[in-house]
């Protein structure tokens, strides 16, 4: 048994790694900002210690896992490297912790976590795995066989791992901060695909893979029919869609999916692929995937005051059309009210037209000001700019979010990866309040 503490626990990745370590009988501590986020719920259900950042918490006998969000001068790590302690940057330890087991990596500019949690899902129900999922959720099986991780591309930190399986869902241009363009991004990609031990699991409908030559063995999934894993008769269920599956040919039959969306197909068709090549029983994979729950800030829905809301972590161009798409198909002939948060002033500066353009597929905008991010100083470029490309868009504030009430059969759609849920929450506590008062709004 180990001693950890991490530097920024209440990260997504971060907080899922403490909960591994924890279930696999470590003693973990972390320091993070006092802000409370969704993260930290199952941390304190582990009775994970947490604490405010402070020069105190580095003491002897810890080893010492910090996030990529903060830099070598920040006031633990500092003091961590002082003392010479020993100091793991995340993806790094990750790198040698998946190093013990058969590890499955899940990769791709879009669709990652989904990918992710839909495959420890359907794998760890039939097999034991332990896994780490970018929502936050990590969970550790002692004595398992399998570890299934999300893998990131940002500032080629995947390079870190060489996992035995790698998914790869998709490849874009993202994270304008750090790649120069789609070759630099592709490079990253093809880096990471040569460490790959046994086989790419990778969406051959998607040309920048199909442009990769890796020279590793490759199953490739789709719609196309050149691929070696196909989707077909794909048509809306009652609670979530139907597609037959083919696989070199060979008939898998039918399966029913709990989500919507065309995006989704094809990260089913990826989770199918992994348990293929690891001789699952397809009876049994065919009924888990049935039942996956979703993961956080996917897709996340609720009814409130008899509105639909989601929540979804949609922050580039090419997610905010797929999770349209799949609002279109499960909630046909309803209004769609699209409320998104910029998450960099990169991001918006690069994609800014293409924003604007994905955004239009709603029936009514609302924008909210730049998350931004540690990672970036404040752009010049502001909301304004997009306000000025989506005509009939209006600015979103906490004063004037009653707005979004105004029209009560609307799905209210929140998509952004910084704190868009403070304005989801907004809205709630004011139906809530107008509800208490005997005045439902609406």
């Amino acid at each position: 048994m180990s001693n950890f503490h991490l530097i920024g626990i209440k990260g997504a990745g971060m907080s899922a790694l403490a909960q591994i370590l924890a279930d696999l009988g470590h003693e973990v501590q972390g320091s993070d900002v006092e802000t409370r986020y969704f993260t930290q719920t199952r941390l304190e259900q582990r009775q994970i210690r947490l604490l405010p950042f402070d020069r105190g918490n580095i003491r002897d006998g810890l080893t010492v896992i910090a996030s990529n969000a903060f830099k070598d001068h920040h006031v633990e790590i500092a003091e961590s490297l002082r003392r010479g302690m020993p100091f793991y940057r995340y993806h790094d330890f990750v790198g040698e912790l998946i190093s013990s087991f058969t590890s499955i990596a899940v990769t791709g500019t879009h669709g990652k976590t989904t990918t992710t949690g839909w495959l420890s899902h359907v794998f760890g129900s039939i097999r034991p795995a332990s896994c780490l999922i970018g929502d936050g959720t990590g969970k550790g099986v002692p004595g398992s066989r399998y570890f299934i991780f999300e893998s990131c591309e940002y500032r080629r930190h995947f390079l870190a791992y060489r996992p035995d399986y790698a998914v790869i869902t998709n490849i874009e241009f993202d994270h304008p901060d750090y790649y120069s363009g789609i070759e630099d991004v592709a490079d990253a990609f093809r880096s990471m695909a040569s460490r790959v031990g046994r086989c790419l699991i990778a969406c051959g409908d998607d040309p920048q893979i199909r442009r990769l030559e890796t020279g590793k063995p490759t199953l490739y999934y789709g719609f196309a029919s050149h691929n070696d894993l196909r989707a077909g008769n794909v048509r809306i269920a009652e609670h979530g869609t139907r597609v037959d599956v083919v696989y070199r040919d060979s008939p898998l039959g039918t399966f029913t999916l709990p989500l919507h969306g065309r995006h989704n197909v094809l990260n089913a068709l990826a989770v199918i692929g992994v348990c293929l090549l690891e001789d699952l029983n397809m009876e049994e994979v065919r009924g888990h995937l049935q039942t996956f729950p979703g993961v956080r800030r996917r897709f996340s829905e609720k009814s409130v005051g008899g509105r639909i809301l989601i929540d979804d972590y949609a922050h580039h161009p090419t997610e905010i059309r797929a999770v349209f798409d799949a609002v279109r198909s499960k909630y046909p002939g309803r209004r769609i009210v699209g409320v998104f948060q910029p998450h960099t002033f990169s991001r918006l500066s690069q994609f800014l037209d293409e924003f604007a353009e994905s955004l239009s597929l709603a029936d009514q905008v609302y924008l909210c000001d730049v998350f931004g991010s540690a990672r970036e100083a404040a752009g010049s470029l502001g909301i304004e700019a997009l306000l000025e490309r989506i005509p009939s868009s209006r600015h979103l504030r906490e004063n004037n979010i009653g707005q979004l009430a105004d029209d009560p059969d609307s799905v209210l759609l929140f998509m952004g990866a910084g704190d868009i849920q403070k304005y989801q929450d907004w809205l709630e506590e004011m139906i809530r309040q107008g509800e208490t008062a005997g005045s439902p709004l609406p």
